[in-house]
Parts: structure tokens; C-alpha cells; sequence
């Protein structure tokens, strides 16, 4: 059983357990796709892009941040979390907390090869708006435009 979880607005100190959680969770989940920047590229981006100019929240744990999700406007730009708490309901309740922000829709991209998170997203209502060969990301994989209330 989990401890007791708790989400809240991020911190900007919190940038580099933020970045190392992605590390890890896009490391775990995604190992197929090519990493498009090192890591000391994500840790500047989360603490002079990602914090700033986004709504970051954090799922908290005994101390220790295990999943964030960051929010521009009615766009889902980040949902992570940490590989040992998926299926247990974080991501579920970070959703929950966007779609109360946002009760008249959003919208995220994922690659195409997420499998495990394109079933968590149409399980909570999403739908597929778009597919891509993915000449519009960094990454240059094939992804899915998702959304949700619209």
C-alpha cells in the first residue's frame, strides 16, 4: 500500500529532482526513442523553461517526488512519473487535477510506440485527433495527438 500521496504546486528548487525523475521515467518507459538532449540539457530545461513558464505540479511521497505533470493553457505538456509508481493511481489523480484546471479540454502528444501510456489516456477519455510520422518533433518518431472534453 502507498503512503499517503500528495500533489501540489512545484517548486523551483524542486528542477532537478524533477529532471532526474524524467531521466529515469523516459530512460524506463520510452528506450526506443532517441534522446534528442543530454542530461545536463533537461536539468537547465526544467529549471529556466519547464518551471517558469509552465504550471508544474508534484506527487509526493514520503518526501520524494514521484511523478509531476506540467500544464500550458489546456495542453498536457508533461506527464511523468517514477517507474516503481506507475499503477498505483498517480498518474490518475495528476489527470484528475487537469481536467478540473481545464473542465473544457486538453490536449497532449505522446509518441506512438507508448503503448502503456496510450491505454492509461483512452482509459481516462481520450481520443486520438491526429497521428504523425513525427517530422514535427525533436525526437523524429511517429507520435499521437490526444484530447480530451472537446
Amino acid at each position: 500500500m502507498m503512503n499517503q500521496l500528495q500533489i501540489r504546486p512545484a517548486e523551483i528548487v524542486e528542477a532537478d529532482a524533477i529532471a532526474e525523475l524524467y531521466l529515469r521515467s523516459r530512460a524506463w518507459g520510452l528506450p526506443t526513442i532517441p534522446v534528442a538532449h543530454d542530461d545536463a540539457d533537461v536539468r537547465r530545461w526544467c529549471r529556466e523553461q519547464l518551471l517558469p513558464k509552465t504550471d508544474t505540479f508534484v506527487a509526493v511521497v514520503d518526501g520524494a517526488i514521484v511523478g509531476f505533470m506540467s500544464l500550458d493553457n489546456h495542453w498536457i505538456e508533461q506527464l511523468y512519473l517514477d517507474p516503481s509508481y506507475t499503477g498505483k493511481g498517480v498518474g490518475t489523480q495528476l489527470l484528475d487535477l487537469a481536467k478540473l484546471r481545464f473542465p473544457t479540454g486538453l490536449k497532449l502528444w505522446t509518441f506512438q510506440v507508448n503503448e502503456r501510456a496510450r491505454k492509461f489516456y483512452e482509459k481516462h477519455g481520450f481520443v486520438v485527433s491526429e497521428m504523425t510520422d513525427g517530422a514535427r518533433n525533436e525526437e523524429h518518431a511517429p507520435d499521437v495527438l490526444y484530447k480530451w472534453g472537446y
